[in-house]
């Protein structure tokens, strides 16, 4: 009987637990991939909540929410798209906060890559075509394309742009051989060892890349989605960001 009763007891403890649980759907940025499955790895255990991660294109995710996808956390690779849920009034504001900053990187394969010393390279046509995320939505693609036309690069290779529908795109078509070099982030860069990095962009030399992340007003589960979106912010998750190669919000 009393065997019975501890079962009993902690069989209704499990059911407490699991009725507490929740499960967030977290839309994120392409490029935060393997970072935040790192972090779930720690933060669901730790929690007892799920992630449930949608990764892509900033401005495809944007999208989505707009048209009523369910997402609790929007984790953005730029603030132009935040902005954009921010001014139709689908984010909480007070949990919006830039939490990491990114740099371009160009790469080419580790294996018989073209040979790119400088950017000025690039304007040479004997490289072939150059991968590069969507320029008029694609995060990574709004910021190369800028970066371009401030070195006066752009006219000069645009016809032989790739557009991909996010960071990851471009890197598996380098990784792949099907383009001879592409323009990526630093740490999209870092995770790929069938790729190296030919030219890094300065900080200073280069647009403003931040990574905001804010809980969405209409989130089914607010106070689980409040909580993860202050771990993103805490000492364990910037941990893991920076081991991918993610600097700090300026």
């Amino acid at each position: 009987m009393k065997l019975r009763h501890t079962y009993l007891l902690l069989g209704i403890a499990v059911l407490a637990l699991a009725a507490r649980a929740a499960e967030l759907n977290v839309f994120a940025a392409a490029s935060l991939t393997d970072a935040l499955k790192e972090i779930a790895r720690t933060y669901e255990p730790a929690s007892g909540d799920k992630l449930r991660f949608n990764f892509g294109a900033s401005s495809t995710l944007a999208v989505q929410i707009k048209q009523g996808a369910p997402a609790d956390v929007f984790f953005s690779a730029d603030e132009a798209k935040m902005n954009d849920l921010a001014k139709a009034g689908l984010i909480a504001a007070d949990t919006r906060k830039t939490l990491l900053a990114n740099t371009l990187v160009i790469v080419v394969s580790r294996e018989g890559g073209p040979k790119i010393a400088a950017p000025a390279d690039l304007a040479n046509p004997a490289i072939g075509r150059i991968a590069l995320g969507e320029p008029r939505t694609v995060p990574v693609g709004v910021y190369g394309k800028q970066w371009l036309e401030k070195i006066g690069l752009w006219a000069k290779i645009a016809e032989r742009i790739v557009p991909t529908e996010n960071v990851r795109a471009s890197l598996a078509a380098v990784e792949s051989g099907n383009v001879g070099v592409g323009i990526v982030y630093k740490t999209d860069a870092l995770i790929s060892k069938k790729v190296k990095i030919a030219y890094e962009l300065p900080a200073a030399d280069g647009p403003a890349i931040t990574y905001p992340a804010a809980v969405l007003k209409d989130a089914k589960q607010p106070e689980a989605a409040r909580k993860f979106a202050a771990y993103l912010a805490g000492p364990e998750s910037k941990a893991v960001f920076a081991k991918y190669g993610f600097l700090p919000a300026p």
